[in-house]
């Protein structure tokens, strides 16, 4: 079997290009950064041009250093973040920077609609809370701030399907990438116009793309990316998912007994649902290409990126000399954490460096002369495994929630069976690795094999595509002792963030007073 396939996952930080074999091995894999752009605190952009330069140079020293024949390759299928937004114009160019999802320029907005009333109204609608990357409240902002943006649209696109419009010219998005947006009332599987005229967004619906099923072939790689690529003109082009959809599908999550886990930037929890979940009611709430399901998120910026800002700032000198010396950094830290495992830890880390519950700020609590190194990373390690604890438990509370038996764990976490333990520990389920490294990008090539009709659904390319290859079980004394902690950090996080309150207000009194 000679089929190949590729798959494109535009996140965060980078953008993979990834080849993997019909069995769901990964060949190769090229990355390139995607430079953060901050016009303003709390805004993060993206120049939709240098981010397609980057997938098209990704591509191009993929085909040239693999060798692979472009005619063995029988999909290419895009994946990216949810939320967020780019606008381009009639003729595919883009108008203006696209936004990242942790763009968070709306709050201001959101606090408003909170306080009248509708931004319950419009969840109502959308079977999902509002959230600031989400691009619902993103358009509202613009039509506020940038009236003008309206009439220079042609096409309100996500990040994947800007990248497809790029690779073949279609326009249009999948079910997933629509709900993830807060455009689709996800009960009737149709966009919301209720939400978009309770928001006032009603001009904007003519600029939506259509929407269309995640596997299926939607065209086929133009000339000029042909020629830019080393891809065959006309290789077939798919829709696609949305990164949280493509990392549960690589994770092998199938069923409602199945956590899919994503440490990463965002702390990420995704329940299978049969029915629209209301109580809890999810961040993201999507349809999910298995059956009639649904994906039920939480998602919030409390995860693995804490354990990066400390490698690049308090660590940095560290991270150099394990450069010099052929290592990651990343593995030092890792064998940190596992020396210290057999002692004791009273050391708090809040892992809110980008946001947390109430306002907490991020800081360590409890630090001593006597800590070292070791102690400080991990208690970093622990209070990630903390912040996923606290959202995995309002997911996993209601009449509507799921009650899943294992966790299938995605993200720089998976790579280190110390934290991989510490997750089974923290959050008292087994955690199942599966097969692969670039998840997302696996995602998109999952439904782009059945796209290209090597297997008939969505579940046997998983049989197929997907194996468990490691299974971390709860140790029962260390599950005791991380309990123990987590309540801690419960009531800490309730005090902090009080304080940080308060001090927030008698600097923003005295501001007021000068």
């Amino acid at each position: 079997m000679r089929e190949r396939l590729i798959g494109i996952d535009a996140g965060g930080t980078m953008t993979k290009v990834v080849l993997l074999d019909a069995f769901g091995n990964e060949l190769a894999c090229e990355r390139r950064p995607n430079i953060m752009l901050m016009p303003r605190e709390g805004w993060t952009e993206r120049d939709p041009d240098a981010m397609w330069a980057a997938a098209c140079d990704a591509l191009q020293s993929l085909m040239m250093k693999t060798g692979v024949d472009p005619a063995d390759i029988v999909a290419v299928t895009p994946s990216g973040y949810g939320g967020g937004v780019y606008f381009v114009d009639a003729d595919g160019r883009a108008v203006r920077n696209g936004l990242v999802s942790t763009d968070t320029r709306t709050l201001p907005l959101i606090a408003r609609w909170t306080r009248t009333g509708l931004a319950n109204a419009i969840s109502k609608h959308i079977q999902q809370q509002i959230w600031p990357g989400q691009t619902l409240p993103i358009l509202a902002w613009f039509q506020e701030n940038e009236p003008d943006l309206l009439g220079r649209t042609a096409h309100v696109l996500s990040c994947k399907d800007f990248l497809r419009m790029r690779l073949c010219g279609d326009v249009s998005t999948d079910p997933t990438d629509a709900g993830c947006s807060g455009f689709l009332n996800v009960t009737r599987g149709v966009i919301s116009e209720e939400a978009f005229a309770a928001a006032g967004l009603s001009a904007w619906l003519n600029r939506l793309p259509p929407i269309g099923s995640s596997a299926e072939i939607v065209g086929g790689v133009s000339d000029a990316v042909a020629a830019a690529t080393g891809l065959r003109a006309g290789t077939p082009v798919v829709r696609g998912v949305y990164d949280v959809v493509g990392c549960s599908l690589a994770s092998g999550a199938l069923r409602p007994s199945q956590l899919a886990v994503v440490a990463g930037t965002f702390a990420i929890h995704s329940t299978i649902n049969a029915k629209p979940s209301i109580d809890p009611l999810p961040t993201i709430q999507t349809p999910y290409p298995v059956g009639d399901q649904l994906l039920a998120t939480t998602a919030t910026p409390t995860s693995a990126s804490n354990l990066e800002w400390l490698c690049k700032t308090v660590l940095a000198a560290e991270a150099q000399q394990a450069l010099e010396a052929g290592r990651s950094i990343y593995d030092v830290c890792n064998d940190l954490v596992e020396g210290t495992i057999g002692r004791p830890n009273s050391i708090l880390f809040f892992p809110f460096l980008f946001d947390g519950p109430r306002g907490a700020p991020a800081g360590f609590l409890g630090l001593k002369a006597g800590a070292g190194l070791e102690d400080i990373v991990r208690a970093v390690y622990e209070g990630v495994v903390f912040a996923h604890r606290y959202d995995m438990t309002y997911l996993l509370t209601g009449p509507d929630a799921a009650s899943p038996d294992v966790i299938r764990l995605a993200g720089g976490p998976s790579r280190s069976d110390v934290w991989s333990q510490m997750f089974a520990d923290g959050l008292g389920l087994p955690v199942e690795i599966a097969n692969g490294s670039e998840f997302g990008a696996k995602g998109g090539a999952i439904v782009g094999a059945v796209a290209a009709g090597i297997y008939r659904d969505v579940p046997e390319a998983i049989s197929k595509m997907v194996s468990v290859t490691k299974r971390f079980e709860p140790d029962p004394v260390r599950q005791a002792a991380l309990t123990r902690k987590y309540r801690s950090f419960l009531a800490a996080i309730d005090v902090v963030a009080d304080l940080y309150a308060a001090d927030q207000d008698n600097d923003a009194g005295q501001a007021l007073a000068s």
